[in-house]
């Protein structure tokens, strides 16, 4: 019996350096770090992607030529309160007022932490969104601008990372890095870089990123704690025999010294997830740890890895208290992150609004009367064209009509012609030649008329056709003129009810055209039986002509098949030849019963 081991597997955690907003709104560097963590739950059955971000953002002390923004005040009394919706709200009234201002930076700036707060509450789409508006406000050749790009650049990084589209997430860090400004801040990029590194397996450039990381941070404090616990799993990952235990021990140290609550979650969770295969009591003392430093630092998303962990690792009894838990916490994170989504967009769409009811509002008496008479002027123009388009429309629709007639017309005229100067002609030769023969050979006399038939069999057939005479019985009588003791011919549905409505002009069309269709069989086919079917839809007849005989190698349109078909469109009609299903013939044709 041979089994497969399964291969490693990143169940841990991805930390992410995202900035965080002080509240004193001071423009310095990144002072606050926090991280972002990615695993795969066992069994590979849900994906958790964990965000926490916060931005810095500067304000410099008002011109005297510029209007008071006390909503952007008031916008940073609520951020700073974890309000979200609230903060929203005042940064978007702010923005509007930086407008009004001509303020560039005070829009961006406002911009920036909606983005932020939209990424912090998993609106990921929304949050690049915004990102991308704030960058039309932000001065690339204005360093007082370059903190705030830097900020903006690490957002469109993390939500495109939490979304896995990677490349976009190694460009915006990439970008981003050129506005850092000190070495902390470039650390941010760098390390961001080398999580999006180790998600596309590039292992080694990730752990070449660490590496210059940690020699650069000398003092062992909570950032140098996150780089090598990355650090540590990029190496488990790359090689599955390495034992990242040390690292994570030491990071754990330097986590408790620190007191540093969301670093020791981050710590718990990679130290769970890797005894969870080797040491399954080891795995489940770090998952409770997770679980409660999770409550503490009251991280729903880290609750549900946690309790995601214990499920796996706990008795029977008690997993299924952690499954209760479980659902009850996963179905409230995400009815209120739909909630907010919902908010969010709705806060957005209504102060749009009510800002292009402003401007419009704003609008002189001048400008209106000037957008009216060009609004007239082009419904005037729309109609114009409209009405002489329909009119070129008609006329050609009539020239096409007429075009078809005279076709039909001339067709008719040539095969007079025709029959004038050949056949009567040679009947002519025949008559005289019985009429001056005392004694008439008949195979000659056969021959001669056999010679007649072949020079008519590409002119149109024609007989005598009565208006007064009753349609279904014409088609009827055509139909045993053509019956013999090889050939079998069926029509189905050939009653009144059929032909009723149908003018006498299409009639006729449609008798040359069976008559037509028979004919070629009775020269051509060598069909033993023929069918066909007449239905009504509507204000359309269908007919489908379907013969067994050798069908048509090669349609091409000779004087039958192309008088025919002129036929069909002068009464608006349509045909279709069909050579291959089930070695038959079929011919299907449909025309309206009024023209």
């Amino acid at each position: 019996m041979v089994t497969q081991q399964a291969s490693p597997v990143d169940t841990g955690k991805n930390e992410a350096y995202s900035p965080k907003n002080s509240s004193k709104r001071k423009n310095h560097s990144f002072a606050y770090f926090l991280y972002f963590r990615c695993k795969l739950i066992p069994l590979k059955k849900i994906v958790f992607f964990i965000l926490l971000s916060f931005y810095c953002c500067s304000e410099k002390p008002i011109s005297n030529k510029q209007i008071p923004n006390s909503f952007y005040d008031k916008a940073w009394i609520f951020y700073d309160k974890k309000e979200d919706l609230e903060a929203f709200v005042y940064f978007e009234k702010a923005k509007y007022i930086f407008l009004k201002n001509k303020d560039s930076l005070g829009v961006g700036k406002c911009l920036t932490n909606m983005a932020t707060i939209l990424y912090n509450k998993g609106d990921n789409f929304g949050s690049i969104e915004v990102s991308l508006e704030a960058l039309k406000f932000l001065n690339k050749h204005n360093k007082e601008n370059f903190y705030f790009l830097l900020s903006n650049y690490n957002n469109l990084g993390l939500t495109n990372y939490n979304l896995k589209n990677y490349q976009n997430s190694l460009k915006y860090y990439e970008k981003g890095a050129q506005f850092a400004e000190d070495e902390l801040s470039k650390n941010i990029s760098l390390n961001n870089k080398a999580n999006v590194f180790r998600e596309l397996r590039q292992y080694d450039n990730a752990l070449h990123i660490f590496n210059n990381i940690l020699k650069s941070n000398n003092k062992k404090d909570v950032n140098y704690s996150r780089t090598l616990t990355n650090f540590a799993k990029t190496k488990y990952l790359q090689n599955p025999n390495y034992k990242p235990i040390p690292e994570y021990q030491e990071a754990l140290k330097i986590r408790l010294k620190e007191k540093d609550n969301w670093g020791l979650n981050s710590s718990y969770a990679h130290l769970a997830d890797y005894y969870i295969t080797k040491n399954q009591d080891s795995a489940l003392s770090y998952a409770r740890k997770m679980y409660e430093i999770s409550k503490v630092i009251k991280s729903p998303d880290d609750q549900i890895e946690a309790l995601q962990k214990l499920i796996t690792l706990e008795s029977s009894e008690n997993s299924k208290q952690h499954f209760k838990d479980y659902q009850k916490l996963n179905d409230s994170l995400l009815t209120a992150r739909n909630k907010a989504k919902n908010q969010f967009a709705l806060i957005r769409y209504e102060t749009e609004k009510n800002k292009a009811d402003f401007l419009k509002a704003k609008a002189d008496s001048a400008q209106k009367e000037n957008h009216i008479i060009v609004q007239y002027f082009g419904i005037t123009l729309l109609l114009m064209l409209l009405i002489v388009g329909y009119l070129v429309y008609k006329k050609r629709q009539k020239r096409l009509q007429q075009e078809k007639i005279i076709e039909v017309k001339n067709t008719e005229l040539k095969i007079s012609k025709k029959i004038h100067d050949k056949v009567a002609n040679k009947i002519y030769q025949i008559l005289s030649f019985v009429e001056n023969s005392k004694t008439v050979d008949r195979n000659a006399l056969i021959f001669s008329l056999d010679n007649v038939y072949e020079i008519t069999r590409d002119i149109s057939y024609d007989k005598d056709f009565n208006e007064n005479q009753n349609f279904v019985s014409q088609l009827s009588n055509m139909r045993s003129s053509y019956l013999s003791d090889s050939t079998k011919i069926f029509f189905v549905g050939n009653d009144e009810k059929i032909w009723t409505d149908v003018n006498f002009q299409i009639k006729t069309e449609v008798y040359l055209i069976i008559q037509e269709l028979l004919t070629n069989m009775k020269k051509h086919s060598q069909a033993s039986v023929v069918s066909i079917k007449f239905e009504k839809n509507e204000n359309y007849i269908h007919m489908t002509y379907t013969d067994n005989g050798i069908g048509i190698k090669k349609l091409s349109p000779k004087n039958g098949i192309q008088n025919m078909e002129n036929r069909i469109q002068t009464i608006h009609g349509n045909i279709t030849f069909d050579t291959e299903t089930n070695h038959l013939l079929k011919i299907k044709i449909s025309f309206p019963i009024k023209n």
